[in-house]
């Protein structure tokens, strides 16, 4: 498993009943985790002592309660130096995802060591967290998301990471439609990271279906690679999608490179009982050469 471990503003304390307690910074939340199926004993006070806790919906979605948490704060990942904007928003989440970091700091020690320029294509690129990862470790970065909002977003954390001026190209487009137009220009890039949700819709209605388009977009991807491609990084929330799956895909989409395949599932370590709880999986490509 690929474990984000490296968190000091960040953390799982507790998991029980369908929920996990986390401390974000200097507050602490409660919000649902489908993988949390045990019943276990709350004994840690921070179960009471929430700052925010979303509540799920018997109809489907849900909504957050608020004890003494304010609109917006910062947490930061003092491994990269970067910082993260915060806010609580619908469907339960933050604007970050922490268990990310363990893919951060893989893919930033590849960049940094790579000894040559490197071009870095980051699909459904949301608040930024990849993008700013591998821009502090000196790669030229397209960031592309579909949401004016989330790319707004990710603008404010490269300003609060330091990273105002670094190479990153932001653009509010349908990820798809982009790779394609990419492959029509001829552009080329050294690395690819996507980060695809299990559903979606693109800036004009499109409709996004992983299991549907996640092949179909790999495949336009490979032909936006360099010669000497550093890195390929699928990120995946859907349960369907297991770590296997992702390792041949890669492997097949890329078996044209000297490289090597690995997927796991990625997790973070929960305080109280010592777990790892599962956060998705990862598929990754590299390099040999």
């Amino acid at each position: 498993m690929f474990i984000a471990d490296k968190w000091k503003d960040y953390e799982v304390i507790d998991t029980s009943c369908g929920e996990k307690l986390e401390r974000w910074g200097d507050y602490l939340l409660v919000r649902p985790d489908p993988q949390v199926i045990w019943n276990t004993q709350k004994k840690h006070p921070g179960w009471k002592e929430r700052n925010g806790h979303y509540h799920r919906s018997a109809k489907g979605g849900g909504e957050w309660e608020f004890f003494n948490l304010p609109k917006e704060w910062s947490i930061s990942y003092d491994a990269l130096s970067l910082t993260f904007h915060l806010k609580p928003f619908s469907f339960k989440h933050t604007g970050l995802f922490p268990e990310q970091a363990a893919n951060w700091d893989w893919f930033s020690e590849k960049i940094r060591t790579a000894g040559r320029p490197v071009k870095v294509l980051n699909l459904f690129a949301y608040t930024g967290g990849a993008t700013l990862a591998a821009a502090a470790a000196g790669a030229s970065v397209t960031h592309v998301d579909a949401s004016k909002g989330m790319v707004t977003w990710a603008k404010e954390n490269a300003k609060l990471s330091g990273l105002s001026e670094a190479p990153i190209r932001w653009l509010v487009d349908d990820c798809q439609k982009f790779a394609e137009r990419e492959i029509r220009r001829g552009n080329q890039y050294d690395a690819v990271i996507m980060d695809p949700p299990s559903y979606g819709r693109g800036p004009k209605g499109e409709i996004w279906k992983i299991e549907d388009a996640i092949h179909p977009l790999v495949k336009l991807c490979v032909k936006l690679l360099s010669r000497q491609p550093l890195f390929f990084l699928i990120n995946s929330y859907t349960t369907g999608l297991q770590p296997a799956v992702l390792a041949y895909l890669l492997g097949t989409e890329l078996r044209g490179y000297e490289g090597r395949t690995d997927a796991q599932e990625v997790g973070l370590l929960v305080r109280e009982s010592g777990l790892i709880l599962p956060c998705g999986a990862s598929g990754r490509w590299e390099s040999e050469t």
